[in-house]
């Protein structure tokens, strides 16, 4: 274009906050202005009007700035500054965050005694990240002729958008404030549009605590426990939501809103919600590390509580059954895609509010205890590989490699999603049930399966949710371990 000048809506002052609750209310009123201004002047760009300058608004954000090295209470895991300086970090959708924004920002001034300060960044909002859904910019509904897209507004910049401050590798300029929370504005934006887009589901309906499957068979024994649970009406629950959108509310057992889609998503995703998102989200993630990789990925932007894995496994020992139960508390990283992310030399810990859970869940709903609970469920190491044929590869390198690592089962899930759960802060756990002994002539067979799965499925999902109203009915100070922060830490959770 011919001008460089920009056009944006007139400047916000940056104010000082003391009360959470009125600065979340600021961080609103700035986002929501300026996210009006651009689909404002993307639409007078779809219909064909010259624009005379470039468009820009800019996201919200939160600062605390801080003089003390004065120590905090030592049992704290997040919602304090590693150190004095300026902290900073650019937010966005508070409309869909408001409850973890006030949360957060409350946490910094109780902690600290000083306000924090809400104004305009200079992070661009890109245009796409303005609509909640994809905007259509397809060139046959657009007239023409027009400037380019990226000409005239600011489309999503990848160098803005990584994970540098989650993965410790993040590199400060001199005077640059340090980062308040693990992901910046365009960052989460950017998540929100793929979880749409791969489960299926609007992030309005996620829930705070989330199952990994990877059997179509667990997701469909949830959706039939959450439409009785619904259809039950009462205030604990209040809608279970499919694939579409698919919405239906407490007291009711049919659908009212949404449409289910022609083809299943790639990811898709269900939600048993409760009041302030402390419900259920089970996402059938598919097969192998990449899939658990990538939904992680972005299911950890909305700061879940906890997720769990519950799949299937092969059973290593010969003293396994098939059916048996194995809770991880290590794992043999041979999945490869979190490497680079997470060095293989990071040890990946069993978190003991999550392992006491789930241990309490098995014997809870098979009504074993102590030593007698060994029947049916073993401790031990997890090797995920991306090898599904794994069992065709050198069987003495295998045999050897299996036998000093001490694994007891194999996947291709656990130990990706515990490893991004270990990266982005999120307590992670492990569940899985042997379907097969590969290892000891036990070959999982189309009839053999059926049996099982019809078998297993049922107390294994029953476990699964037992574990996860355990961890609900938890402090959440205790729930968010100080395992999973390091020593320069971001104050949000």
């Amino acid at each position: 274009m011919a001008s460089t000048r920009s056009l944006s809506p007139p400047p916000i002052l940056t104010e000082r906050y003391g009360d959470a609750v009125a600065a979340v209310d600021r961080l609103t009123e700035i986002y929501e202005r300026n996210t009006a201004f651009l689909r404002e002047r993307f639409q007078a760009y779809a219909n064909g009007e010259l624009l005379q300058a470039r468009v820009r608004a800019v996201y919200p954000f939160v600062r605390i700035t801080t003089h003390t090295h004065s120590r905090l209470d030592s049992r704290l895991a997040y919602g304090f500054v590693a150190g004095p300086g300026v902290h900073e970090t650019t937010v966005t959708r508070p409309d869909l965050f408001r409850e973890y924004y006030i949360e957060q920002i409350g946490l910094l001034l109780e902690n600290h005694g000083v306000p924090v300060e809400i104004g305009e960044s200079t992070e661009p909002i890109p245009i796409h990240f303005a609509f909640r859904r994809d905007v259509n910019i397809a060139a046959d509904v657009l007239p023409s002729p027009r400037p380019p897209l990226r000409d005239v507004f600011d489309t999503p910049d990848l160098s803005l958008m990584d994970d540098a401050i989650a993965n410790g590798t993040l590199h400060l300029a001199p005077g640059e404030p340090a980062p308040l929370a693990l992901f910046r504005a365009a960052r989460v934006d950017y998540s929100l549009h793929r979880l749409h887009h791969y489960t299926g589901t609007d992030p309005e309906h996620f829930q705070k605590f989330v199952i990994f499957t990877n059997y179509q068979f667990y997701v469909d024994a949830f959706a039939r426990i959450c439409r009785e649970r619904v259809a039950s009406g009462g205030a604990e629950w209040e809608a279970f939501v499919e694939p579409g959108n698919v919405v239906t509310p407490a007291g009711s057992a049919e659908p009212v809103s949404g449409v289910a889609p022609e083809r299943a998503p790639q990811m898709p995703a269900f939600h048993l919600k409760r009041p302030h998102r402390e419900g259920i989200t089970m996402i059938n993630i598919g097969t192998g590390p990449s899939n658990a990789r990538n939904i992680t990925d972005h299911v950890a932007v909305m700061r879940p509580h906890a997720w769990l894995m519950l799949g299937h496994c092969a059973g290593l020992r010969n003293s396994q059954q098939i059916g048996d139960y194995v809770l991880a508390h290590g794992y043999v990283r041979e999945d490869h895609v979190l490497d680079e992310e997470l060095p293989l030399w990071v040890p990946i810990p069993a978190l003991a509010e999550m392992q006491v859970a789930l241990e309490q869940a098995v014997g809870a709903v098979t009504g074993l205890s102590g030593f007698e609970l060994k029947r049916v469920m073993r401790t031990g190491t997890v090797c995920s590989v991306d090898n599904r044929n794994w069992e065709l590869a050198d069987h003495a390198t295998t045999i050897r490699k299996l036998s000093q690592s001490r694994a007891i089962a194999l996947d291709m899930e656990s130990a990706t999603i515990a490893t991004n759960g270990f990266r982005f802060r999120v307590p992670y756990g492990t569940l899985l049930c042997v379907s097969d002994k590969p290892m000891h002539g036990e070959i999982k067979l189309a009839g053999m399966a059926s049996e099982f799965y019809r078998q297993r499925v049922g107390q294994h999902l029953a476990i699964g949710l037992d574990a996860l109203e355990r961890l609900r009915a938890m402090e959440r100070a205790r729930l968010h371990s100080r395992k999973l922060r390091s020593f320069a830490e971001v104050a949000f959770q």
